[in-house]
């Protein structure tokens, strides 16, 4: 049984180290490229897959078809929920994240991206940015139209989704791909991995690289691994891990 987790390619507010969240900004010409690699290095291994799932930002929706493009996998079916978006960075969205670190110090900031239940300042209803005046959410549920997030918050949507509709496919033996963001699949891995609510602040996801679950039958973990050079991936997880530095 196996299930695995991609982050999006490099988005260009990645690339510009702007706070995204639910903004819904395109990959840029480097996480086209990562894509393509994931969807490479998958299919080089002998990877297939019966189903996918993704969020309902084009970040990870391209990432996922440019994967799929390269797996020959066009056809395969395409789950997709706002569930499993990026967690919302509330007023912080567009900003930049050094700029904010200056301005606020990178002790807020660094609570304010890691931390496991605090929340940032909150959009007011009216905003432009906010998911009620967004016609992919406006018709949905009060749970997806929040005003701000925390990673506790991400963990209460993703991870019933997870249990409902993603555990049943990997169950009953099928090969899942789960294509989000940064916050959604660290909420999927403290939730499958049981990480504490301290530890999960220690875990950065890089872009682009896939990370493979194998479970037993009884559905406990019997492998993780990124799929990759481990150079590169511990390289890319400090890039995240340094995001909301004020340098």
């Amino acid at each position: 049984m196996k299930l695995v987790l991609v982050r999006h390619g490099e988005s260009e507010w990645n690339r510009e180290n702007r706070f995204t969240g639910w903004t819904d900004v395109e990959l840029s010409r480097a996480g086209r490229e990562e894509a393509a690699r994931a969807g490479d290095s998958l299919r080089d291994l002998g990877y297939s897959f019966d189903v996918c799932h993704t969020s309902y930002l084009r970040r990870a929706v391209h990432t996922l078809d440019i994967m799929l493009d390269r797996l020959d996998g066009v056809w395969l079916p395409v789950m997709k929920t706002w569930r499993l978006n990026e967690r919302h960075y509330g007023a912080l969205q567009g900003l930049g994240k050094s700029e904010t670190a200056k301005e606020y110090g990178e002790a807020q900031v660094k609570i304010w991206r890691r931390s496991y239940d605090v929340q940032p300042p909150a959009l007011s209803p009216g905003d432009s940015r906010s998911p009620g005046l967004d016609a992919r959410y406006a018709r949905g549920p009060i749970q997806a139209r929040p005003l701000t997030e925390s990673l506790k918050d991400t963990v209460a949507r993703a991870v019933p989704y997870f249990e409902q509709s993603i555990k049943p496919d990997i169950v009953s033996g099928k090969s899942v791909l789960v294509v989000a963001h940064g916050n959604s699949l660290r909420a999927l891995v403290k939730h499958i991995d049981g990480v504490s609510d301290t530890d999960i602040a220690q875990m950065n996801i890089p872009t682009g690289i896939p990370l493979v679950y194998e479970f037993d039958s009884h559905f406990n973990v019997a492998r993780a691994f990124y799929l990759g050079d481990e150079s590169l991936i511990a390289q890319k997880m400090e890039a995240v891990a340094n995001q909301g530095s004020a340098k």
